[in-house]
């Protein structure tokens, strides 16, 4: 499976971005997929999950309220809806596919990885 990541940029805090990630080669739609960030000096930190379905997702706290998480199975695609940005947002955000179709916040969990979409949000 490959993953290709889009929609980053620079925006300013407060503002919104989508990013999309769109999975080629083999399809993910009977996987879990998840959003993982990772700030510029720091570990990769988990962001957000979605079951196979659609029907289950879990988000860190630190974006609960603020981002969104979704999929479009016919498309391939993973969706990040992210509103009220801070500058703590800024990372570079990759998404992912799980080996199976749980739904998961940990990356060993998922098997395949994009090389990630920059977002940078000023002050």
């Amino acid at each position: 499976v490959q993953l290709q990541a889009s929609g980053g940029g620079l925006v300013q805090a407060g503002g919104s971005q989508r990013l999309s990630c769109a999975a080629s080669g083999r399809t993910a739609s009977n996987n879990g997929m998840g959003w993982f960030r990772q700030a510029p000096g720091k570990d990769r930190e988990f962001v957000a999950a979605i079951s196979w379905r659609g029907d289950i997702t879990y988000y860190t706290d630190s974006v609960k309220g603020r981002f969104t998480i979704s999929r479009d199975n016919a498309k391939n695609t993973v969706y990040l809806q992210m509103n009220s940005l801070n500058p703590e947002d800024t990372a570079l955000y990759s998404c992912a596919v799980g080996r199976g179709s749980k739904v998961s916040t940990q990356a060993g969990h998922y098997a395949y990885w994009g090389q990630g979409t920059l977002v940078t949000v000023s002050s």
